[in-house]
């Protein structure tokens, strides 16, 4: 399959997730910063800081804070784990704030990237962990200029387990983006802009939920491969 083949095929999967069946629409805006730390040649960590508004929310909808420690093993793979707190915000009820630990590995070819992540959610609704799968993949298309990338992504989240606390088992939903990536201060640091379509499947009696959101992702002291969170 060609490039540009693979990037129309998510160009659709973005502008045709079933549309029709998604009875609710939210617009969004979404930043987030990492700032990678090098310890060695091979180990770094990355603190990050997540911001997310939605119509929804009526503001401000969600807040992420964490760290995560990465060990390039090799060219190819980097495996990570994380712990992030989370604020969970909605504009009718109280704010909810849970704590996720993360392990991951990427892998990375080229301009194709991929990732598989697995989350532990520990919510103070209950004692029970729900446990989330999340694969990415990404591919960066360099412009001509040679310093530009156009970019896309899919990330879907398979859900394992539910809990009494409201997570419930099976494919909750997906992401497909498409943006530009920008380097910046002598490519010391790198800007992805671009537009996010998150779509939640109608699930146990709730309708889908369509969000469009306006992406900004700045990493600083970027090393190895950047992947959208």
């Amino acid at each position: 399959m060609s490039e540009f083949r693979l990037a129309a095929l998510l160009l659709g999967a973005v502008l045709f997730a079933t549309p029709a069946s998604a009875q609710v629409e939210d617009e969004q805006f979404w930043e987030q910063v990492n700032v990678n730390v090098p310890l060695t040649p091979d180990v770094r960590v990355t603190f990050e800081q997540i911001g997310r508004w939605g119509d929804r929310a009526d503001g401000i909808s969600q807040t992420e804070y964490g760290a995560l420690l990465g060990w390039k093993a090799s060219k190819a793979f980097e495996f990570g784990f994380g712990y992030r707190r989370v604020g969970l915000f909605t504009a009718t009820g109280p704010s909810v704030h849970e704590d996720r630990l993360r392990q991951q590995v990427v892998f990375t070819h080229g301009n194709l990237l991929g990732r598989f992540r697995v989350d532990e959610r520990f919510n103070p609704g209950g004692d029970q962990v729900g446990v989330r799968i999340r694969p990415l993949l990404r591919r960066n298309f360099p412009l001509r200029s040679g310093k530009l990338a156009f970019f896309a992504s899919h990330e879907s989240f398979v859900l394992p387990n539910s809990t009494r606390w409201g997570q419930r088992s099976g494919y909750e939903r997906m992401r497909n983006m498409l943006g530009i990536t920008v380097p910046l201060i002598a490519r010391k640091a790198i800007l992805d802009i671009g537009y996010l379509n998150q779509f939640r499947f109608g699930r146990t009696g709730a309708r889908p939920v369509m969000e469009h959101a306006l992406s900004l992702q700045l990493t600083i002291n970027a090393i190895g491969p950047i992947l959208h969170d």
